[in-house]
């Protein structure tokens, strides 16, 4: 299952060029949402390394996290809780715990937050994204996550674009590396 899902999401995959400001090609990975089958196959490819210690709750941050968190979360019976990204435009109006990433392959530093009534002492963790190119959300979700006395698991990506010894200090399992993609 995992082998033709991994071969659709290649072969659903494309680079786009964003114009002349831009100083990299950038991921479209909108043929993945549009694939019935590639929908139907993410959450329990991700689900699979967990299934024998299932967590309680499955942890995603805005935006793309959303999408696939969920599909995790259904494949596991676990509950899904979002990590809202702080831009400076908008405030949680009730406690939130927050943590601040370290730089990102941007160069960027984001402040991710989860309503603290959403996870809590006891909870097992699982961490999803999309992409992992640096890890600092991942090392910001597992510090909230640290913070609610709960316990990160690891984390589930569609693909890992970080270095290695990275993904097994994160715990990271992924469907696919960024080698597997065309160039």
């Amino acid at each position: 299952m995992r082998a033709e899902l991994r071969r659709r999401l290649i072969d659903a995959f494309r680079w786009t060029d964003p114009g002349p400001e831009s100083t990299h090609l950038v991921s479209d990975v909108s043929g993945w949402w549009r694939d019935p089958a590639i929908l139907a196959g993410i959450g329990p490819a991700l689900a699979e390394p967990y299934r024998a210690a299932p967590p309680t709750v499955v942890l995603a941050p805005e935006v793309a996290g959303v999408l696939v968190g969920p599909l995790v979360a259904t494949a596991l019976g676990a509950g899904f809780v979002p990590a809202h990204k702080d831009l400076g435009e908008r405030r949680i109006a009730e406690p939130t715990t927050w943590a601040r990433t370290g730089a990102d392959y941007r160069g960027r530093r984001l402040t991710l937050g989860v309503r603290d009534r959403h996870l809590g002492p006891g909870d097992r963790v699982l961490v999803v994204d999309d992409w992992v190119a640096s890890g600092a959300q991942l090392r910001a979700l597992y510090e909230v996550v640290a913070a609610r006395g709960a316990t990160a698991l690891g984390a589930a990506c569609l693909v890992a674009a970080c270095p290695p010894e990275m993904a097994t200090e994160l715990r990271l399992d992924s469907l696919l590396s960024a080698a597997d993609l065309p160039s």
